[in-house]
């Protein structure tokens, strides 16, 4: 609105106009992965104002020919076993001990973790289970990303942290992550309507977990280099198909692509391949 003026009805909105709001985006400074998801989210909204709301006519949302912007393709962040392992060492909370743990081996997003229910833990087999919420009383309605439910093995050292993060947990509290107060909190919200399904169900989380790797000095990361680095630790020793299904991803490309970092040691290994090769050639 501040690009074409707030008297400029939708339909008057060009592909030139388009254009021109990516062309000042990038002379401002905005980092072109910015700009990308800028192309990205107008391009959808516009399409809303196509279908299902009929605003627009067919065909004619400015976006729809404008071109992300190419970018460097940037490594995952790999989250490195010493460096987790000084995060948790440096933290006496509970709470984030398992949470972090729980991350690092489940690779569930954040929003699959915050959702979390103790019913969805399967303490015997070593499981969690990823699975659609309805709405009730005691819970929020939610849905996994591609409405892709699924069960991860988790490993025998994370289901203590669990069992005591149960144990001090307060009775009739069905998840694992969300405390009483905070659960009371949004519930009150959704009766009284200002509860959006966008808003955090845990405040300062990112900040919190900041603070945390400051502590341990090492390099900040978030929960979803968590994610990634689990996925890529699973991508080592399993295959590819197997990695997308635990990682809850519709297609291979996406598990490719976005999720699986090159580690020093990988390099390392290629080297030495390729050296034994070279020291069997007898000219060498």
């Amino acid at each position: 609105m501040d690009h074409v003026g707030p008297e400029t009805l939708l339909e008057q909105i060009t592909p030139r106009d388009a254009e021109s709001f990516v062309a000042a985006r990038l002379s401002d400074g905005v980092k072109s992965s910015t700009v990308n998801k800028d192309i990205r989210t107008l391009r959808g909204i516009f399409n809303l104002a196509i279908e299902p709301r009929c605003y627009l006519a067919e065909g004619t949302n400015p976006f729809r020919k404008i071109r992300e912007r190419k970018t460097a393709a940037q490594p995952p962040r790999y989250v490195a076993p010493q460096d987790f392992q000084k995060v948790i060492n440096t933290t006496s909370g509970l709470w984030w001990k398992a949470f972090l743990v729980l991350a690092y081996t489940s690779g569930g997003r954040r929003d699959e973790l915050m959702n979390l229910r103790w019913a969805d833990i399967d303490f015997e087999s070593h499981n969690v289970r990823f699975v659609p919420k309805e709405t009730s009383s005691r819970q929020l309605a939610w849905q996994p990303k591609d409405h892709e439910a699924r069960t991860i093995p988790i490993p025998r050292e994370t289901v203590p942290l669990l069992a005591n993060l149960q144990a001090e947990s307060d009775e009739g509290n069905p998840y694992v992550f969300l405390a009483t107060k905070r659960i009371e909190h949004i519930l009150r919200r959704r009766s009284a309507g200002t509860w959006q399904s966008d808003f955090e169900l845990v405040n300062n989380l990112t900040r919190s977990l900041e603070v945390l790797c400051g502590h341990a000095e090492v390099d900040y990361f978030t929960p979803h280099d968590l994610r990634r680095s689990c996925i890529t630790n699973w991508a080592r020793r399993l295959p590819i198909q197997t990695v997308q299904y635990l990682a809850g991803h519709s297609s291979i490309a996406t598990t490719r692509r976005f999720y699986l970092a090159v580690l020093e040691t990988d390099c390392a290994m290629a080297r030495e391949i390729q050296s034994e090769l070279m020291t069997s050639l007898t000219n060498f």
